[in-house]
């Protein structure tokens, strides 16, 4: 409920903003587009808010109007049916979604690296060490990928483990003990446990065997593309914009997320900007970047731990174009 609150009071905060002379003459030059986040707005976030606290979306020709989803499920769902034009989307929901025959296209990536992690107890040093113990997940497919890959790639067995689901509760099931570790995400559930009880151990995903996968991608459906790829190419560049100064100035960036989002606590978004900074740029230094060879290889670890039943086709499941249109 507390979600669904947000999203109509993101809606109307964004419909508000439309009103006045001067906004409503700027509005009828500008297209509209929906954007929907994979989840409530936080930290990963920062740059979006910065396209739209800086007008860059007016600037490329766009209103864009961002909204919070009120369930996980949300944002794919709305995508597909087309009440909404673009989407943050975890990369594994993505290719579960073109593996159904749905026509969803990633264009940009928010981050460059996964954010998927095993959390452990602080006296498990290793995740070897779980063998025979109970884990929790969240119940999504990739968690049992998330947690085979660590599991294995540190040289356990993930068939001794003791799976339970715990849904998105895993920070209360550490701090109570119920489970000896539980897949997390390392830039929220591992900050918001520092911050309760320090010493739990965090098992990045890419440091156990999986490639280094963009974990969130902006996606909008092939129909989309086809008919408006200029829509698409200005909210890349609306949120290429954001990203860069988000990286440039973080402090200014934590504020306008703190101004357009409120209730949010300054200083963990603060620490969450930190550690996520430098996950908003690729090897070449630059925001969105949608690294093909990098993808190949995703694609083959998704399909080896059963995300997917094939390797994604890569070539068609993401459309890099709208970068170079971006730097125009």
């Amino acid at each position: 409920m507390r979600l669904r609150a947000f999203a109509l009071l993101a809606a109307t905060i964004f419909a508000l903003a439309g009103c006045g002379s001067s906004a409503t003459r700027e509005s009828r030059s500008l297209r509209h587009a929906t954007l929907i986040l994979d989840f409530t707005p936080n930290a990963v976030h920062t740059g979006i808010y910065s396209a739209l606290a800086r007008s860059y979306d007016v600037d490329a020709g766009v209103r864009l109007h961002v909204i919070a989803p009120a369930a996980s499920t949300d944002a794919i769902q709305l995508l597909e049916t087309g009440r909404v034009s673009f989407a943050i989307l975890d990369i594994h929901d993505l290719a579960i979604a073109r593996e159904r025959g749905e026509n969803i296209v990633g264009i940009m990536a928010i981050v460059e690296r996964p954010l998927a992690a095993v959390i452990a107890q602080p006296g498990i040093r290793s995740p070897r060490q779980l063998d025979g113990r109970t884990v929790g997940v969240t119940g999504d497919p990739s968690d049992y990928a998330v947690l085979d890959s660590v599991v294995a790639g540190a040289g356990g067995n993930p068939r001794k483990l003791h799976e339970i689901t715990i849904g998105f509760n895993a920070v209360p099931a550490l701090l109570s003990g119920r489970v000896a570790a539980a897949t997390a995400f390392w830039n929220d559930e591992g900050v918001a446990l520092t911050h309760a009880r320090p010493g739990f151990h965090v098992f990045q995903v890419y440091d156990y065997g999986a490639p280094s996968y963009p974990e969130l991608v902006l996606c909008a459906t092939g129909s989309t593309l086809r008919h408006d790829p200029a829509l698409a190419g200005d909210v890349v560049r609306a949120l290429v914009r954001g990203y860069r100064f988000t990286v440039s100035n973080p402090k200014a960036g934590a504020a306008d997320l703190e101004r357009l989002v409120p209730g949010l606590d300054p200083r963990l978004v603060s620490e969450e900007l930190t550690v996520e900074l430098p996950i908003f740029t690729g090897t070449d230094g630059q925001v969105g970047e949608l690294d093909l060879p990098v993808l190949r290889a995703w694609a083959r670890w998704e399909a080896r731990f059963r995300i997917v039943s094939h390797p994604p086709d890569v070539a068609r499941m993401f459309d890099p174009r709208f970068l170079s249109l971006a730097e125009r």
